[in-house]
């Protein structure tokens, strides 16, 4: 009985120990990865453990590879297990399971002076995916043991609640959608509702109201999840004045600064650098194969703007016939005629956009940003947003928030909200995480198409 009041509180109280379970959880697996590398690196690469580096050295090896694959686990929230889908979870921890191993890879390669056999990192791959297969489900299992799907009431203030419901239903196992209040119901009806669930969404309601509500929950130990407004994204990144005895936040709106630009922009020219110097025979081959093909020029640019709003000539490999757009600007649709058998391979394996790199390499674009909008598109959503402009306060990127975790139907609204948090929440960890997630868009076919037009997918 005395168990069972005890697991009980546990349940009740799952959120004091989200962190900690988290923690535990992801270390735990780091450590059986550790195990799974330090094994196989003495049995491949260190026979018999007759290696120089023994002892304090062999203790050093483990703890870099150990803080390596934390690390990077962590910047791309692999221990999320109580938020993300298995799915995404094994997604993330195998990324980092390959950086990590690269760098460890590359370890072996100096420590032994030669180019050493892959034979061992594919074994050590394959047995941390298989624990990893493991791990994952198992955390699952304890989790949801632990923490049942929670039962929320959604207070709407207009259409956009029946997306937020359709895409928190796709995760069933976690949120139950079990209650609604739309906003002409009144405060007091508002709250009857809310008494009766441990969650609360906030969907869009007018900003009085939502005072009211936000502080209401805080008082009744309420979680509360909120669709954020532009200025909720603002304020978030805010920092404190503690100069006076009455509290004080201040909201950057400037952008980068200065030391944040310098570093970026020296990380873009290194980065750029090398990816043109890496990918060179692969660029040599693209365009021999567009050459050859029709004799046409191999690049093609289009006019997009950048930070400040600055236009440039963004680079692509043409992937359509010289002449595509002689009637204007077309959006391509699915078995569009004026792709090209080339265009085709290379749209399909997304290497079109890296002569982008060039543009980096200029100082036209960054590695990481906002994705650069074609001028007309900049014109047309800023006439229906005004606070579109607000994304150009940064260099446009070759990959980005938006990118990473948008789709080619979220709406320019939505987008704009994810390229606020990126510049407001601005870290050299950040372009990290999205760099290393951007394998994510080379397997989800979804991310890079556009919208509809008369039925048909287009490319924006």
């Amino acid at each position: 009985m005395l168990f069972c009041k005890s697991f009980g509180g546990i349940m009740k109280k799952i959120d004091q120990y989200r962190t900690t379970i988290r923690v535990t959880a992801i270390s735990l697996f780091c450590l059986v990865s550790t195990l799974i590398y330090y094994f196989i690196w003495s049995v491949v690469y260190n026979p018999g453990f007759e290696h120089p580096y023994i002892g304090k050295g062999q203790l050093f090896i483990v703890v870099v590879y150990f803080a390596v694959l934390l690390v990077t686990s962590c910047i791309l929230g692999a221990y999320r297990i109580d938020e993300l889908r298995k799915s995404e979870i094994i997604f993330y921890e195998v990324i980092a399971l390959l950086f990590t191993n690269a760098i460890a890879y590359v370890q072996i390669c100096l420590i032994e002076a030669v180019i050493a056999n892959v034979i061992g990192m594919l074994y050590i791959m394959l047995f941390e995916g298989l624990a990893l297969i493991l791990w994952t489900y198992l955390s699952f299992s304890v989790v949801h043991a632990l923490s049942p799907p929670e039962k929320m009431v959604i207070v709407y203030g207009s259409h956009l609640a029946t997306e937020i419901v359709y895409k928190m239903s796709k995760l069933e196992e976690r949120y139950v959608i079990a209650e609604s209040a739309n906003v002409d119901e009144g405060y007091d009806n508002i709250t009857s509702k809310i008494d009766r669930f441990d969650s609360v969404i906030i969907c869009d309601v007018p900003a009085r109201l939502r005072n009211d509500l936000l502080k209401y929950c805080y008082q009744q130990n309420k979680s509360i999840y909120v669709v954020p407004k532009i200025s909720d994204i603002v304020i978030r990144s805010a920092s404190e004045i503690t100069y006076f005895d009455s509290p004080i936040m201040k909201c950057s709106a400037t952008g980068l600064t200065f030391e944040q630009r310098f570093i970026k922009r020296m990380i873009d020219i290194v980065g750029s650098s090398l990816g043109l110097l890496i990918l060179s025979p692969l660029f040599l081959i693209i365009a021999l194969s567009i050459k050859i093909y029709d004799r046409g020029p191999v690049f093609y640019k289009q006019r997009r703007c950048s930070r400040d709003l600055k236009p440039f000539d963004i680079l692509k490999f043409r992937s359509m016939v010289v002449d595509a757009e002689k009637d204007g600007p077309q959006p391509a649709v699915d078995n569009d005629k004026r792709i090209t058998p080339v265009g085709k391979v290379i749209r399909a394996l997304r290497v079109d956009e890296l002569p982008q790199l060039i543009n980096i390499l200029k100082g036209d674009m960054s590695i990481v940003g906002p994705r650069p909008e074609r001028i007309e598109h900049v014109e047309k959503y800023s006439e229906e947003i005004p606070e579109f402009v607000c994304r150009y306060k940064v260099k446009g990127g070759l990959t980005g928030y938006a990118q990473v975790f948008g789709k080619y139907n979220t709406s320019a609204y939505n987008k704009l909200k994810m390229d606020l948090i990126y510049i407001q929440n601005y870290s050299l960890a950040l372009d990290f995480k999205l760099i290393l997630m951007t394998v994510k868009i080379l397997f989800k076919k979804e991310s890079t198409e556009g919208f509809k037009v008369n039925g048909k997918k287009v490319d924006k």
